[in-house]
């Protein structure tokens, strides 16, 4: 069954299990209300420090209300993009893969961009050409609590689920300080297993 899922920063591991099994073919959640504290504004990459938070500003409205997640407007008074690509250049420039990718992700933190939604899936999108897995994208139409057409994936982007994968343990640049952390971006999968982490993903469960 196709899957629904929500276009986040630079998604998950578990997210790009779930895209591999479907290979590619998606429909995406265009019509939903935006929440805090998800995948939606933040990701979490592998520092020396260990988990590192990279978190996307927004700015606030004074109208009451629900905002829908396509309407969210990035806050632009700082640059905030140059941090986070400073921030994965601290965590990966050690790692296998990160010069293998470098010159084809820079651009994207030097790109402006007005919703977070449109940015959310370019960095997606980004990340399927980087692993050669091509995307075929449907967007909802309206929103639907319950879904029986499609497997309802959404609950992916809750960043504080705790819930755990099991996911094979793989190399991480500072695994032996900190041991393996599972269920980062998918960029940390990318940077440390390069073309071997399209393989890596068809070999987990979910």
């Amino acid at each position: 069954m196709q899957p629904i899922i929500h276009p986040t920063y630079f998604p998950t591991v578990a997210h790009w299990v779930v895209i591999n099994n479907a290979e590619g073919k998606l429909v995406l959640e265009k019509e939903d209300n935006y929440q805090k504290q998800t995948y939606r504004n933040r990701a979490y990459i592998y520092s020396p420090n260990g988990i590192q938070m990279l978190s996307i500003p927004i700015k606030h409205t004074k109208s009451k209300g629900h905002r829908k997640y396509k309407d969210v407007i990035l806050e632009d008074s700082f640059d905030w993009k140059k941090q986070h690509w400073k921030s994965l250049q601290t965590a990966y420039r050690t790692s296998p893969f990160f010069e293998f990718y470098e010159d084809e992700l820079a651009p994207f933190f030097e790109k402006k961009h007005r919703f977070l939604y449109d940015m959310n899936l370019e960095s997606m999108e980004l990340m399927s050409e980087c692993l050669q897995l091509e995307l075929d994208l449907t967007p909802t139409q309206s929103y639907e609590t319950q879904i029986s057409d499609y497997a309802d994936m959404r609950f992916l982007v809750n960043a504080k689920s705790g819930k755990k994968y099991d996911f094979t343990p793989y190399t991480q640049v500072f695994g032996d300080k900190h041991g393996f952390i599972e269920n980062l971006s998918g960029l940390d999968l990318l940077f440390n297993e390069g073309t071997n982490a399209l393989s890596y993903l068809e070999e987990q469960g979910f």
